[in-house]
């Protein structure tokens, strides 16, 4: 390609990342004019090309339109990218390139600009939305607005019977967490901060259980590895500390069983050509 192209492979790259031209204009060290103008026709000068490059973790070959075509470049890029940002930002960013993700497997074509907030403040947060895709290759759950952001893809599953029932007993499971007061316990737990040992004076205290209660409970969470058992010597005589393990596994269970309980009905992208079973 010629070396014209670079223009246009600027306005690709900027649209496709949902930036604006002033903000590579910031970090080049140019005017948004400039950035315009390249996105015209124009051509930026050739010692601001390793600076551009950098700006969208991409080779300098690629401004010049030459496409990755090794998986291992592409990786690095996006690795690249996500270790420069400051670790505050980096979830925002990697959701944002979920959202891309999910706009790509709805529609199959490089997605419009626009983050996923841009998206918020177009739907005005008025209700919590969702996305979904479900092939024969695999399904997608996103969610999307003011109270709850999670995305999950899941390639198809070779052999479900392996992946979800062997040697697990659901029924017990749930049986377990249906009770209210396990259930409680494990909300007001994962509530503390992660590193604070307690007894089972905290139950008795702040969920108002009985000793018997508090050791049932306590003896559920250790089941589930919730809870680790610790005996310290204190006064001359040896006392039973208990440490709470916080698991991300039991929020992912509360958002989807919410989307049981609350069926999901406002949904930004809904595309379905799956005809395979879930469960094989």
């Amino acid at each position: 390609m010629s070396i014209e192209t670079i223009g246009r492979q600027i306005a690709a790259l900027r649209k496709e990342r949902g930036v604006k031209q002033e903000e590579l204009a910031n970090y080049v060290g140019v005017s948004a004019q400039a950035v315009s103008k390249w996105e015209n026709g124009g051509i930026p000068d050739t010692y601001l090309l390793p600076k551009i490059a950098e700006f969208f973790s991409v080779s300098i070959d690629s401004l010049f339109g030459r496409s990755i075509t090794d998986y291992g470049d592409l990786q690095s890029s996006l690795c690249k990218k996500i270790t420069e940002t400051a670790p505050e930002q980096r979830f925002k960013l990697i959701f944002n390139y979920c959202w891309d993700m999910e706009r790509v497997c709805f529609s199959d074509s490089i997605p419009k600009d626009g983050s996923v907030e841009d998206y918020e403040k177009e739907i005005g947060q008025k209700e919590q939305m969702y996305s979904s895709i479900m092939t024969d290759f695999g399904f997608t759950r996103m969610g999307i607005g003011n109270r709850l952001q999670y995305f999950l893809l899941v390639p198809e599953i070779a052999d479900t019977q392996a992946a979800f029932f062997e040697n697990i007993d659901y029924l017990t499971f749930f049986k377990d967490f249906s009770d209210k007061d396990v259930f409680d316990a494990c909300v007001f737990l994962h509530k503390r901060e992660n590193d604070k040992a307690f007894t089972e004076k905290l139950l008795l205290n702040n969920l108002n259980f009985n000793a018997d209660k508090a050791a049932r409970v306590i003896s559920v969470l250790v089941k589930y590895n919730l809870v680790f058992e610790t005996k310290i010597e204190m006064d001359d005589e040896v006392k039973t500390v208990y440490n709470f393990k916080p698991s991300p596994s039991f929020i992912a269970f509360l958002i989807f069983a919410r989307e049981m309980v609350e069926t999901p009905n406002a949904f930004s992208y809904y595309g379905s050509s799956r005809n395979k079973p879930y469960l094989k």
